[in-house]
C-alpha cells in the first residue's frame, strides 16, 4: 500500500475490523468493509472521469456518509478535498470553487436550486448529487482493486476555508500529516477507546467536527452517528438511543441541550467525553453537567492547526477552569510579546503555534503564508496569557481589543461576566467611539426567552466585579448575535449594525 494519506485509511481499518459499524446515518449502518468498498469505488468512478492527483474535489452539504466517502475517495487519487460550508450564499460558494479550482462537486440534494446558478461561473466540470446520481456514478465504475496513488503525508488533503470574519476566506492547506498528528494528538488527550460511538452534530465542513472528532474515532474504529443538523432535543434522545459516549459542541450547543425540558430526566450514563471549543465555556454551563456527573474537555485551536493546539484535561477541569490548557502532545505553544520574546507569566501576548498538525501554508497566497508563518510558528492572532503552571488562558483576539483611554480591554473578559446575569442568553462586546476616551466598550445582549432585561441594571450588576474601564457605558438589546457556522461571533457584523447611536436601548 503506497498511500501513506487519509485515503488509506479505510482499506486499513478494513483489514482489523470488517464487520464493525463505522458510520449510521437516519437508521443506516454502514461496516468498514462497506465503507471501504464505497471510497474505493468512488475513486475509480472519478478517475475514469479524468480526476487526477492534485486535482480538487469539492462538497457541500450535511454531515452524511457521502461526505466521508468522498474525502477518503480523493485522498486515495491524491487529490485534495474542498469541503463547502452549508450556510454560505451562493457568491460565496462561487468564490471557493473558483479560487481552489475544483474539478468536481458533490452536492445535497437541497443545495441543487444554489448550485444550478453556479454552473457557469466556476471551474467545476463535473456536478453529482448525493441520492440516485451518486450512487450511479459509484456503478458506473469499472476500475478493480486498489485505488491508491503514492501519496506521502506532506501532500496536500484537505483545503479548508477559514471562517472568514474579516475579508476573503483564506484556504489553509493541510497535508495528510497534519490530519493524522492531530488526530493521534487528539487520542493521546483524550483516551478515546475502540468502542467509541461518538454524536458527530456539529457539521463536518467545520475543521472540529471533522478533525477533532470524526477522523479521530475512525482511526480508532470506533462509530460515529451522523446527524445533519444538531437539535438540542433530538440530542438527547439520540444519546439514548445510540448510546453515545462522545460528541463535540460549541458552547451555545451544550447550553442549549442543558435547557431541554427533558434535561434532568435524560439518560446520560453511557457519555464519557464531552469534547468543547469554540469559546470559553461559561462557569455556570460547567455546573450544570457538573450535576448530571459529567466533565468538559475544553480546548483551543485554529483551522490552521487541523485544529488542536491547546488542550485542558479531565484532571484539571475544574482546577484550571477558565484555562484552555497545555499544548497537546505533539504541539508546541509560545506565547509572545509584540517583538517576539516570551511573555512572563501573567502578562498578554500573543500565542504562536508550532508542530506536525500545522499547515504549510495558505493556497494562492504566499504573501498571507509568510505573514502568518514566522520561522516555523504560526502567529494566531489571539492574545493569551500563561499562569505559573504553564496553563494558557485565552484572552481574545487581539484585533479585538479595545483601547479605552490608554487601557487595554479584552471583549471576552466582559462578556464573561455578563453571561452571568440571570437575563442574558448571549452577547458580544464591541468598541464604538468616545470623544473623552478615544473608544469605551458597548454590550450587545440577546436577552433569555421570557426575560425583559433592565440596560441600567445590567451595567450596574458588573460594578465591584470588573474594573471601571471595562464595564461597558452602554447597551444594545438585539433579537441574535451573528456567527460563524463554528459559532464564533461575526464580531465586524456586530459592529456594523450596532456601533452607532448611544445604545441603552
Amino acid at each position: 500500500m503506497r498511500n501513506e494519506g487519509l485515503g488509506s485509511w479505510p482499506a486499513r481499518r478494513a483489514r482489523k475490523t470488517p464487520h464493525r459499524t463505522a458510520l449510521i446515518h437516519e437508521g443506516a449502518t454502514l461496516t468498514y468493509a462497506r465503507l471501504h468498498a464505497r471510497t474505493v469505488q468512488l475513486a475509480h468512478a472519478l478517475r475514469e472521469r479524468g480526476i487526477r492527483r492534485g486535482d480538487r474535489v469539492a462538497y457541500l452539504g450535511p454531515n452524511h456518509p457521502t461526505f466521508l466517502e468522498t474525502l477518503f475517495a480523493a485522498g486515495a487519487l491524491g487529490a485534495v478535498f474542498v469541503p463547502l460550508n452549508t450556510r454560505l450564499a451562493g457568491p460565496e460558494i462561487a468564490y471557493q470553487l473558483t479560487d481552489s479550482g475544483a474539478k468536481v462537486l458533490i452536492h445535497g440534494p437541497a443545495h441543487r436550486p444554489l448550485v444550478a446558478g453556479l454552473r457557469d461561473g466556476t471551474d467545476v466540470r463535473l456536478y453529482v448529487q448525493v441520492g440516485t446520481e451518486y450512487e450511479e456514478l459509484l456503478e458506473s465504475a469499472t476500475g478493480e482493486g486498489p485505488a491508491d496513488e503514492a501519496v506521502s503525508g506532506d501532500d496536500t488533503c484537505i483545503i479548508m476555508y477559514t471562517s472568514g470574519t474579516t475579508g476573503r476566506p483564506k484556504g489553509a492547506m493541510l497535508t495528510h500529516a497534519n490530519l493524522t498528528w492531530n488526530a493521534l494528538n487528539v487520542l493521546v488527550d483524550t483516551d478515546l477507546a475502540a468502542d467509541e460511538r461518538a454524536l458527530v452534530s456539529a457539521p463536518l465542513f467545520h475543521t472540529a467536527g471533522l478533525n477533532m472528532l470524526a477522523l479521530p474515532v475512525l482511526l480508532k474504529g470506533g462509530t460515529c452517528v451522523l446527524v445533519e443538523s444538531f437539535d438540542p432535543a433530538t440530542t438527547l434522545a439520540l444519546i439514548a438511543e445510540h448510546r453515545i459516549t462522545t460528541m463535540f459542541g460549541v458552547p451555545t450547543m451544550y447550553d442549549l441541550v442543558a435547557r431541554q425540558p427533558g434535561w434532568p430526566q435524560a439518560d446520560l450514563s453511557s457519555l464519557r467525553t464531552l469534547l468543547c471549543g469554540g469559546a470559553p465555556v461559561p462557569l455556570t454551563l460547567i455546573a450544570a453537567y457538573r450535576e448530571r456527573g459529567l466533565t468538559f474537555l475544553q480546548g483551543y485551536g485554529m483551522t490552521e492547526a487541523s485544529p488542536g493546539t491547546l488542550f485542558l484535561d479531565a484532571e484539571h477541569a475544574e482546577s484550571k477552569a477558565g484555562s484552555a490548557g497545555v499544548p497537546h502532545f505533539f504541539t508546541d505553544v509560545r506565547v509572545v510579546r509584540p517583538d517576539l520574546t516570551p511573555a512572563a507569566p501573567g502578562e498578554t501576548g500573543e500565542i504562536l503555534v508550532r508542530g506536525p498538525n500545522v499547515m504549510p501554508g495558505y493556497w494562492g497566497l504566499p504573501n498571507a503564508t509568510a505573514d502568518a508563518l514566522a520561522d516555523g510558528w504560526f502567529r494566531t492572532g489571539d492574545a493569551a496569557r500563561t499562569d505559573d503552571d504553564g496553563y494558557v488562558h485565552i484572552v481574545d483576539r487581539i484585533k479585538d481589543m479595545i483601547i479605552s483611554g490608554g487601557e487595554n480591554v479584552y471583549p471576552a473578559e466582559v462578556e464573561d461576566a455578563l453571561l452571568a446575569h440571570p437575563d442574558i442568553a448571549e452577547c458580544a462586546v464591541i468598541g464604538v467611539p468616545d470623544e473623552k476616551w478615544g473608544e469605551v466598550p458597548r454590550a450587545v445582549v440577546v436577552a433569555r426567552e421570557g426575560a425583559d432585561p433592565d440596560p441600567d441594571e445590567i451595567l450596574a450588576s458588573l460594578a465591584g466585579r470588573l474594573a471601571r474601564y471595562k464595564i461597558p457605558k452602554s447597551v444594545v438589546l438585539a433579537p441574535e448575535l451573528p456567527r460563524t457556522a463554528s459559532g464564533k461571533l461575526l464580531k465586524s457584523r456586530i459592529r456594523t449594525h450596532y456601533g452607532t447611536g448611544n445604545g441603552n436601548q
